[in-house]
This record gives structure tokens, C-alpha cells and sequence, in this order.
């Protein structure tokens, strides 16, 4: 029996870790995407492959580590592999590891006095891996070989030495090797530290202690999420919402959900969602389980840690092949961006049934991406440049949408307009909110953003991949919908095209590109 300090101590110093291990890879990398916008994950696991703590990063992320690390451990059986000590593997094959190619994943099992004790694990984007799009994120890929390279699991590192080739095979591949070389050194790094902290805490408390405190931490979370869902309303609560767009054969594409309790076990039901579409939007069950593992623990326990005991409570239910969950090889670059917000959209839409006065209305809905590339003549290399850019949150129960922020699915932050004009062939004109956007009502939605900006080089490839161009963002209880979103190029002779929200297309210098993301829903009829 492990006495309730030295649990709340050790337990405690296990997030520590993983927060740590995010400023070691934060701090290292090399691509402005994760030293800047964080768009990074780390985590630990016990050595049966239970999430035992993680950070507070990007949620579409942090939610599908656990699926992840559970198909590597029955990769490994199924190849009669082993985890020796001084491995790393490394994977980005999203039907493995749970989200889209350009999420590379790598775990590191830590043993101590010859005895495996854990993973460490991060996930972090990288911003090309070799696709056909600059960026390597498309609207209209047709499977995932057309998204870049695909690397089922392999050992980068063998007995603590790196393959070479392994590391050559990916970063050939790729539009900037030494900025993808740089960035798998700095998750090399944080995994590593991770590490030596988890050696730190066994000689302190002993390896012992340390496996006792990874069984009350499961146990406790399993239990206290067991009693909440055991209070949630009997009955089926069912919504359902559409991304626009994402299939050649109907303008809009449902997600269906229905929630019901089954005990202490909170079942999310997916069952009448459409099919998988033929572009890059679906998403895989990792990204589907991150999106409600989200929406549900946002609203029921938005406090407490996160762990495999807490994930064990919530099932879900997906026919394969329907867009939540589809079919090897399918597209999924756009399925963990667009789509995963789309789910998170719905499940929370069932949860202000069953939970009236809880949730807060739509969000922003989108990550609004832009990727865009070429050839920088002046600098004689290639750019590569990705972004999301934030939108209004919804409003809630009894207090206004947040304006201007990074919602739901994704938690990064934004480029400063200052790094991306030292470093790549663009210039902004316009960064601010924009105003009026949010949904009116007696709490408003949060106001989005307007970000525009000049190509300063000959051409570049451009793609934006976004949605609620056309489907508001939804109130609640009489509250307004928040504005659509808006994409705009403005040619250097003056032309105006209005763009949609899903387009690859050319930009030449002089350009302009706009951006104005939508708005939150409203909440409450401002009559009221």
C-alpha cells in the first residue's frame, strides 16, 4: 500500500516529466511549426503500454498516443520483435499511429536494472514529408501514398544507435532535410529525457513504488469516471453535423453520433455516419477517439489528469469504412484537421441534449490551414510554411465566446508575423480580429480572425483546407450562428477570386492571400 503523498508526489512529477520533455523538443526543433506554434505531444506510458501522464498539448494528438502505443505493442507481438533498451521507433503510418503522415511518432522504451519500466512517446508535426503538395497536406488525395511517405514501425535507434538509413529514407524524401533532420533530433531528445527523469524517480522511490503508483493511477481514473458516467442521464441523445465539400458525390458529409450509458461506461455511438469519401477527409479511429475523448472529457471533468484508467470508461462504436473510421489506404491528411473538429462539433451537440446548460455553442469548426511552398529564388532553397489559424470560440452558458483563439481540437499557438517575414517570401498586410463575427445572442460568440498576407517571391504552391464556408457555426438556446468563414486571393493586378474552403492553387509575387475565419455561436436569445 503506497501512503496518498508519495502517490500525489510521484503522480505529479510524471506530468512534470512529459511537460518537461515538450520544452526540451520545443526548445531544440528546428521547423518554426513546433519551436513556434508547439505543435507537439509528449507522454508516458507504463510498460503493458498504459497512458499514465501526458501533457497539456494538442488534444487530436494526445488522444490517439494511447491507440497508438496499443498497436505498436501488438506490432511488435504480431512480428516477434523485441523492446530492447536503447531502442527508439518511430512510425507515421496513421492506420498505426492514429492521426496523418506528417505526425511523426516516436517511443522510447525505458528499462532500469534491466527491467522494462516505461515509454516515453512524442508526436510532433512535421511540415512536409515528401507529398505531392507542398506541405503535404491535399484537399483531393486519393489515398495516403499520395500524402508522402508512409514508415510502418522501425527502429530508428537500435541499442542506443541510430540507423542511419532509416533517418536518410525519410529526410530524402522531404522538401528540407536538415529541418526535418533537426526536428527528429529534438524529439530524439525529449524522449530521452524523459528517460533519464524516470531513472531519477525509480532510484529516489524505487521501481516498486513507482509500478504501485501506475496502478492506483489507473484504477483511480477508471473508478471516478465510472461514477460520473453512472450519473449521466438515462436515455440516447443523438445530434448530428457535416463538413462541406469533401466528396465528389454530395456537397456535404454527415457525422452522426448517439451517447448512451451503459453502466459505468459511456458508449459514443457513430453508427450512420456516411461512408469514407474520396479525398483526404477521413479520419482515422485514433483521430475519431482523440476528437471525443475530447469533447466528452472537456465537459463531465475538465479537470482532472488524463489517463488510460479515464479512456478505458468511454467505448466507441465505428462501422469500418464510414468516414470516422475508414479503410486502408484512404486519404486521412485532411480527415485529422477538418474532420477531427467536425467530430468533436457533434459530440458535443449531443452532449448539450443530455447536459442542458453545460455546453457551450459551436466554435470556430475549423483549423483553416494554409500550406504553402516553392522555390525562393532570392534565397536559393526551397520554403515550406504551414499554419492554423484561429477562430472564435462558442459562447457559453453564462459568459461570452473567447475571441481569436486556436479551439477545440487544436492547441497551438499562432507564427508571429515577425518570424515568418524574416524566414519566408511573405508579407502581412492585415492580423486582427474579425469584428462582428461571433454569433449574437444575450452571450455572444467569440470574434475570429483576419489574417492576410503579399507573396514577396516569383510563385508559390498555395493550399487552404478549412470548412464552415457555407454551414455557420451553430448556436445554442436561441443564440445566433457565427459567420461563415471567407477565403480571398487578390491578384497583384487587382483581380478578386473568391477561394472556398478547400482549393489548391498558384499565388505569383504580388499576390494577396486573406483569410477571415468564422465566427462562435451565440448562446441564449439576446431578447431573453
Amino acid at each position: 500500500m503506497i501512503d496518498p503523498i508519495t502517490f500525489e508526489v510521484i503522480q505529479n512529477a510524471l506530468i512534470y516529466i512529459t511537460e518537461e520533455m515538450g520544452i526540451a523538443l520545443r526548445n531544440s526543433a528546428y521547423s518554426h511549426n513546433i519551436k513556434e506554434r508547439m505543435d507537439h505531444s509528449c507522454a508516458i506510458f507504463d510498460a503493458s503500454g498504459n497512458l499514465i501522464a501526458q501533457a497539456e498539448h494538442i488534444p487530436v494528438h494526445l488522444g490517439s498516443l494511447p491507440w497508438a502505443m496499443g498497436n505498436l505493442i501488438d506490432y511488435f507481438d504480431d512480428n516477434n520483435l523485441t523492446w530492447e533498451s536503447g531502442d527508439i521507433i518511430l512510425v507515421n503510418d496513421p492506420y498505426i499511429s492514429g492521426t496523418h503522415l506528417n505526425d511523426l511518432t516516436l517511443v522510447k522504451p525505458v528499462f532500469h536494472n534491466g527491467k522494462l519500466m516505461a515509454f516515453t512517446a512524442n508526436k510532433a508535426h512535421h511540415v512536409d514529408v515528401g507529398g505531392e503538395t507542398y506541405g503535404s497536406i491535399s484537399n483531393d488525395a486519393k489515398s495516403i501514398y499520395d500524402e508522402g511517405i508512409v514508415i510502418t514501425p522501425v527502429k530508428y535507434f537500435l541499442n542506443g544507435a541510430k540507423s542511419s538509413q532509416v533517418e536518410d529514407d525519410y529526410v530524402n524524401a522531404v522538401k528540407n532535410p536538415e529541418i526535418a533532420r533537426g526536428d527528429l533530433r529534438a524529439q530524439v531528445a525529449a524522449l530521452n529525457l524523459g528517460e533519464r527523469r524516470l531513472h531519477e524517480l525509480a532510484v529516489n522511490y524505487s521501481q516498486t513504488i513507482l509500478f504501485q503508483v501506475y496502478k492506483n493511477i489507473l484504477r483511480r481514473g477508471s473508478e471516478k469516471m465510472a461514477k460520473i458516467f453512472a450519473g449521466f442521464p438515462a436515455g440516447e441523445f443523438s445530434a448530428e453535423d457535416c463538413l462541406e465539400s469533401v466528396s465528389s458525390k454530395s456537397e456535404l458529409t454527415w457525422i452522426r453520433v448517439t451517447l448512451r450509458k451503459n453502466g459505468g461506461v459511456l458508449e459514443v455511438d457513430f453508427s450512420g455516419t456516411d461512408g469514407e469519401v474520396d479525398s483526404s477527409f477521413n479520419a482515422v479511429l485514433g483521430g475519431t477517439l482523440s476528437a471525443a475523448f475530447f469533447a466528452i472529457k472537456s465537459i463531465l471533468d475538465p479537470e482532472s489528469d488524463v489517463n488510460e484508467g479515464v479512456l478505458r470508461q468511454i467505448r466507441l462504436i465505428a462501422p469500418e469504412g464510414c468516414l470516422v473510421n475508414p479503410l486502408k489506404p484512404a486519404a486521412v491528411s485532411g480527415g485529422n484537421l477538418e474532420t477531427s473538429q467536425r467530430i468533436a462539433d457533434v459530440v458535443f451537440r449531443a452532449l448539450a441534449k443530455a447536459l442542458p446548460g453545460r455546453v457551450p455553442a459551436a466554435s470556430t469548426g475549423s483549423m483553416n490551414n494554409i500550406m504553402a511552398g516553392g522555390y525562393d529564388a532570392d534565397a536559393q532553397k526551397h520554403w515550406v510554411y504551414y499554419e492554423t489559424t484561429g477562430g472564435g470560440s462558442g459562447a457559453r452558458p453564462d459568459e461570452d465566446g473567447i475571441d481569436g483563439v486556436h479551439c477545440n481540437m487544436t492547441n497551438t499557438m499562432n507564427t508571429p508575423i515577425e518570424t515568418i517575414e524574416q524566414n519566408y517570401p511573405m508579407e502581412f498586410v492585415e492580423f486582427g480580429l474579425r469584428k462582428n463575427s461571433g454569433g449574437k445572442g444575450q452571450w455572444r460568440g467569440g470574434d475570429g480572425i483576419v489574417r492576410s498576407w503579399r507573396l514577396t517571391t516569383d510563385k508559390a504552391q498555395v493550399t487552404v483546407m478549412a470548412d464552415r464556408h457555407h454551414q455557420s457555426p451553430w448556436g445554442l438556446n436561441g443564440g445566433g450562428s457565427g459567420k461563415r468563414g471567407e477565403t480571398i486571393l487578390q491578384r497583384a493586378n487587382g483581380e478578386i477570386e473568391i477561394l472556398g474552403s478547400k482549393k489548391s492553387f498558384e499565388m505569383r509575387r504580388g499576390d494577396i492571400l486573406t483569410i477571415k475565419t468564422p465566427g462562435g455561436g451565440g448562446y441564449f436569445d439576446s431578447a431573453q
